[in-house]
């Protein structure tokens, strides 16, 4: 089987308690290594690994499945909670309690802002003031940006994810190294 690397890849210190980091879903395999010492891992909105997650040998490799999801966002109104303005005629990927992050906005404030922000409502209604487009209110603040969002920049909006991992029983001194791939052959 072969891997294609996609995005960056994460290292996680391998203790005895869990550890976490945050990425941005851009495949939908995840490929962990636990190297000097064995891993539990979980993955998930926000995960703290326990003895009971999924177990890697000290060594070993494990290709655990994403499930991936993006949205264009054509409009972001900024303020103590952002809403996020979607196409109209599509339909939102997320649900509350997501986690999502934008990219390739008009401004990197966006970008810095909108980074691994909670979704806290879903508003796929038609309202009387002229709005027939899918938005979501996300937890970040971008009420200090003062740059107009351009809606020509082809922003995208991705669900961000968190990988947890501990070492049982006292272990110490390992990693485990996490990379979204693509595959390809026999899995």
């Amino acid at each position: 089987m072969a891997h294609r690397a996609v995005g960056a890849g994460q290292s996680i210190a391998l203790a005895g308690a869990a550890a976490t980091a945050t990425f941005k879903v851009q495949s939908s395999v995840m490929r962990v290594v636990a190297k000097g010492a064995p891993a539990f891992v979980a993955i998930g909105t926000e995960p703290t690994a326990t003895t009971s997650d999924y177990y890697v040998p000290a060594g070993g490799t494990a290709t655990l499945a994403l499930t991936k999801s993006s949205q264009r966002v054509v409009n972001v109104i900024v303020g103590s909670a952002t809403t996020l303005v979607c196409p109209e005629g599509t339909q939102m990927p997320f649900v509350v309690g997501d986690r999502v992050t934008i990219q390739d906005s008009s401004d990197s404030n966006y970008d810095t802002k909108i980074s691994n922000s909670r979704v806290t409502s879903v508003l796929s209604s038609s309202g009387r003031d002229g709005y027939f487009q899918t938005r979501i209110v996300v937890s970040a603040d971008t009420s200090g940006i003062s740059t107009a969002f351009d809606p020509g920049c082809h922003a995208s909006l991705y669900k961000s994810l968190s990988v947890s991992a501990l070492t049982p029983d006292g272990a110490t001194g390992g990693v485990l190294y996490a990379q979204q791939v693509q595959t390809t052959g026999d899995a």
